[in-house]
């Protein structure tokens, strides 16, 4: 690749957006100009797909379902359009990526780690992100941001404690794991701290 492929973590109410959003403003203002995406969506099929996916009324959609969903969303996503800002040589910035995958269906869902890696192997090759930045919030502060502010509930919202518990967990296994890739920042600081040190960690790639 040619370009640098920079990926956010967390846990929901992490403030992953919020973040991206400043970091986007400060590179800007330094003109660095980066691209940014989304997990689930990015593009008319992945958003038509994540649209299913996190819709609360599809409470009976089948778990291995979910997983193989976000794996082909994700496939159309890199095909379309990550792919070809990385060969142009962009800075792409994505809220979530594989990551989540494995955390959320892979420990949240207990479907497995390895199992879940080996569907996206499939969807992503080799378009793995030069960096991950995780914003690390327990899940008791995250969940009350999300029903304290106006941002639409999701599916994934309303699980219980427990499995957001797990996917916490899950995120930490996957971060020891990939120790060089994944930085970790501590999401309850004001944002403005949180926003300079991912900042420092992107600086390091660009």
């Amino acid at each position: 690749m040619k370009g640098i492929f920079i990926t956010f973590e967390g846990p929901e109410g992490s403030g992953k957006t919020s973040v991206i959003e400043a970091i986007v403003k400060q590179l800007n203002e330094e003109n660095i100009h980066v691209m940014t995406t989304r997990e689930p969506g990015g593009i008319r099929i992945a958003e038509k797909i994540r649209e299913i996916i996190l819709d609360v009324e599809n409470v009976e959609m089948d778990l291995i379902t979910e997983a193989l969903l976000f794996a082909a969303s994700r496939r159309q996503h890199i095909i379309e359009k990550i792919w070809p800002a990385l060969e142009e040589g962009k800075v792409v910035i994505c809220d979530r990526f594989v990551d989540s995958s494995l955390a959320y269906q892979g420990v949240g869902r207990e479907l497995g780690i390895e199992r879940v890696y080996n569907i996206n192997r499939y969807a992503i090759e080799d378009c793995l992100p030069n960096l991950t930045i995780f914003i690390d919030v327990p899940p008791s502060i995250g969940l009350k941001r999300v029903f304290s502010n106006d941002r639409k509930v999701d599916r994934l919202d309303l699980e219980t404690i427990q499995f957001h518990e797990k996917v916490y967990r899950g995120y930490h296994e996957i971060i020891k794991r990939f120790p060089n890739r994944i930085k970790v920042v501590d999401g309850t600081q004001p944002i403005e701290i949180v926003v300079k040190e991912a900042l420092k960690w992107i600086k390091t790639v660009i």
